[in-house]
């Protein structure tokens, strides 16, 4: 028995032929390539989009804002009362209904 370990731990293996494989079937190829192209491009562009929209979102909030606490001191220097939103949103000093819109 130990003759027959030892026979079988020296001796060389002999490797098995690799599988050849069609590369067409393996590989995206050109088709492929072009598809995920489109896709990585249209999603920089969403991206960019989306963050246009998300910058334009945060300074129309900051201008509202701002225009927000000018009309709040404005009425704290005429003494008045700060102006209530009606239904239709906030009052502004051009809103007068006796005024007709030009």
């Amino acid at each position: 028995m130990h003759d027959a370990l030892v026979a079988l731990a020296t001796a060389t293996p002999t490797p098995t032929p690799a599988e050849l494989v069609d590369p067409d079937l393996v590989t995206p190829g050109p088709w492929g390539f072009l598809v995920f192209a489109l896709l990585g491009v249209a999603v920089i562009v969403l991206i960019t989009d989306m963050l246009r929209r998300i910058r334009r979102g945060r300074i129309r909030a900051d201008i509202d804002e701002q225009l927000d606490a000018e009309q709040a001191a404005a009425d704290a220097r005429a003494g008045g009362e700060p102006a209530a939103p009606d239904e239709d949103g906030p009052v502004s000093s051009g809103d007068d209904p006796a005024e007709p819109r030009r």
